[in-house]
């Protein structure tokens, strides 16, 4: 079994080598990874939401899970021949959930913003997320316009990138930060909000199950973002392979089919 061991270890430190991005000096190679620990012991823990509709989401009827990001991580485990489990965690508090060690990756269109990046190590991009508006049909906000007014109250989800854009971009509105398990589209139904500020896996939710729901797009794309997979920082034979894995299912059409699945492939990065 140690042989055994010591071979995988060095087929995957061969991965690395192969991408041409292990290019520290040989005294100082990395010798630990959590890509070692997932093919020894073959599981796979993934950090998702499982709110997000189209990416990561829990049916409240079935209890079951769907979406982009669960059919890639369905794919990356069974690349690595291991067991996945998922660990619910949210745009609040996975960057704390990688440092203890909860999960390997977080796997939920997470947007690869420079803030972020101080504390997690990016993938290459896979989507491109940009930020639109829902409203109520015959509510105050009719037009992009009508939102950055004073009166005008805005929910973003808290710890999200857009929560970030809407507290920069808008200048008279109201921006108000909502922690689950309240929701965005409990606070515009309910009247306490004349708008929320979601990306485009929302606005399919938002339409599909709310007749009150309408969408409207800025005039420009507004803050368009890079979005990736995270993992702990200074991990770089598990990026490497992650980052393998996105090249390979963009290449193989996997990404696009799966995308298409969820409506989702006109956000595909190229």
């Amino acid at each position: 079994m140690l042989l055994k061991s010591k071979l995988v270890i060095a087929r995957w430190m061969a991965v690395g080598l192969a991408v041409g991005l292990f290019t520290a000096p040989a005294s100082a190679q990395q010798t630990q990874s959590r890509l070692f620990e997932v093919t020894k012991n073959r599981k796979l823990r993934v950090c998702m939401y499982p709110l997000y509709y189209a990416i990561s989401f829990r049916n409240p009827k079935t209890n079951e899970l769907s979406g982009l990001d669960i059919d890639l991580a369905k794919e990356l485990a069974a690349e690595l021949g291991a067991e996945l489990q998922f660990v619910e965690s949210s745009f609040g508090t996975f960057v704390a959930d990688l440092q203890a060690n909860k999960c390997e990756i977080g796997m939920f269109a997470l947007g690869a913003t420079l803030k972020r990046a101080q504390a997690v190590e990016f993938s290459k991009p896979y989507m491109l997320a940009s930020v639109y508006a829902v409203t109520k049909i015959g509510g105050k906000v009719k037009v992009w316009a009508d939102l950055d007014q004073p009166g005008i109250k805005i929910a973003v989800l808290l710890g999200s990138y857009i929560e970030n854009v809407a507290k920069g971009y808008f200048k008279q509105a109201t921006i108000a930060s909502i922690q689950p398990p309240t929701t965005r589209e409990a606070e515009l139904s309910a009247g306490r909000v004349d708008a929320i500020m979601v990306d485009y896996p929302t606005v399919l939710r938002a339409k599909e199950e709310f007749d009150w729901a309408v969408s409207i797009d800025p005039p420009e794309r507004l803050a368009p973002t890079l979005v990736g997979y995270a993992i702990s920082p200074g991990d770089q034979i598990w990026l490497n392979y992650v980052n393998l894995f996105i090249d390979t299912i963009k290449l193989d059409n996997r990404l696009l089919t799966i995308a298409k699945k969820y409506k989702l492939d006109g956000s595909i990065a190229p």
